[in-house]
């Protein structure tokens, strides 16, 4: 293997941002921050809290509601809205509307905190090669030329090293701290991955129609490179537990493709909250970017390699986008299971009978139906309707996800709407 070199091409958090915070901006994001600490003390908080818990721990009592309007929020929340003028404090400004957009409009189930979580600033070299991106403008279409054109450059290749900047990691903490600690409890607090299913790091380096084509042509090659892959991500895992630098996720944590992480089954018994482990932790891992190719090949180019990775986390989930259905047969029996995607392009009915009251029915309806400036209701409520039905039918513990809104046709009302379109559908469920 190669030597690991920082790469020139490398990812960073907010490590170059000047630490300050005008008095106006101060005024504007204590303002915000009061407003989250009051809808954060409401009952109904603790109320959502004990659903999440119980719905996660496969006790639920109804299905569970989360609305994340991904790219949508530049309609929600738009740049002529925003009042701070630093960057700092306009990126912090965002994010506090956020929690209020949620707490006094959305109407999901997400739990409004009173806390404020700030990043590691950290620098993330790329894997010895990085791919030329063409296009991607404004958050639109784009594609990549792949840099790994030959596996005889397999030997370029390196795992990332990840550098933190611990001053600079203080100082950011302790500025929020000066700026809203009295209000918000702030940490330090970074999210190091969203997936560790490694399929869209490898269709970045190879290409995604080649590695379609490596199945046939490159099988020993393309396993090799998944190797390297897995070993590369538990090596990320073992550093960042080292360091010290894991966060528990077993709270109001983003976690999986969807739904939070509460639960009273994490940590393990011999938690230390200043060593945070994978096996104190959700887990997650998916493969959308080989929906197209066979069951029977993902079970053998994929899956084996992203086991070694789950069987680190004390819970578990998986799938995103991709239909699973069609793939159960290899996934049901990963470690510690608990949250499965099941993707609008699955089958609601036979995922319902394959996961019944073992596994959260993780459900992302289609938001193709929110990308319109008048939002398609009643293809939305059928879609609903149905999944709704499937679960109950088979006991499953369900939560309805909307994400992956690229647009929300221009009207933010579009979110709101499917949230109470999703409580009526619940409520006229469970009258029946």
């Amino acid at each position: 293997m190669a030597t690991q070199t920082q790469s020139a091409l490398a990812t960073s958090s907010i490590a170059s941002e000047e630490l300050h915070v005008s008095a106006p901006d101060r005024a504007v994001l204590r303002a915000l921050a009061q407003r989250v600490a009051e809808l954060a003390a409401r009952p109904l908080e603790a109320e959502k809290r004990e659903r999440w818990r119980r719905h996660n721990d496969l006790q639920p009592e109804r299905p569970m509601i989360f609305c994340d309007p991904e790219n949508g929020w530049n309609e929600i929340v738009t740049e002529d809205q925003l009042r701070c003028a630093g960057t700092l404090a306009r990126t912090w400004e965002m994010t506090l509307r956020k929690e209020i957009f949620w707490g006094e409009s959305m109407s999901d189930d997400r739990v409004v905190e009173a806390l404020f979580d700030v990043p590691h600033a950290y620098i993330e070299s790329d894997w010895g090669m990085h791919e030329t991106k063409i296009g991607g403008e404004h958050g639109g279409s784009y594609r990549w030329d792949a840099p790994l054109q030959s596996y005889d450059d397999f030997d370029k290749l390196h795992f990332p090293i990840i550098t933190v900047d611990h001053a600079a990691s203080a100082a950011v903490v302790q500025l929020a701290h000066n700026t809203l600690g009295d209000l918000l409890t702030v940490r330090l607090k970074t999210r190091w991955w969203w997936t560790l299913g490694m399929t869209w790091v490898l269709a970045k380096l190879r290409g995604l129609e080649q590695i379609m084509f490596d199945m046939y042509d490159e099988p020993d090659n393309l396993k090799r490179l998944m190797a390297l892959l897995r070993d590369g991500h538990l090596a990320k895992l073992d550093f960042l537990e080292a360091h010290g630098l894991l966060a528990f996720n077993g709270d109001g944590t983003y976690v999986g493709s969807g739904g939070f992480g509460y639960t009273r089954q994490l940590p393990a018994a011999d938690f230390r909250p200043d060593h945070v482990r994978p096996r104190d932790m959700w887990g997650f891992c998916e493969s959308q970017e080989t929906t197209t190719v066979s069951p029977e090949m993902f079970a053998e180019f994929i899956y084996p390699y992203q086991v070694p990775i789950l069987e680190r986390f004390g819970l578990n989930c998986y799938g995103c986008c991709e239909p699973l259905d069609q793939r159960w047969l290899f996934i049901k029996d990963t470690p510690r299971l608990r949250r499965v995607s099941v993707s609008t392009w699955a089958n609601p009915d036979a995922m319902a009978e394959l996961l019944g009251h073992r596994f959260i029915f993780s459900s992302k309806p289609n938001p193709a139906h929110l990308a319109v400036p008048q939002w398609h209701a009643d293809a939305a409520r059928a879609e609903v309707r149905r999944v709704i039905a499937a679960a109950r039918r088979q006991g499953c513990p369900l939560e309805l996800i909307m994400k992956d809104n690229h647009t929300l046709g221009g009207n933010p009302q579009n979110a709101v709407n499917w949230c109470r379109m999703a409580r009526a559908e619940i409520e006229r469920a469970w009258k029946e």
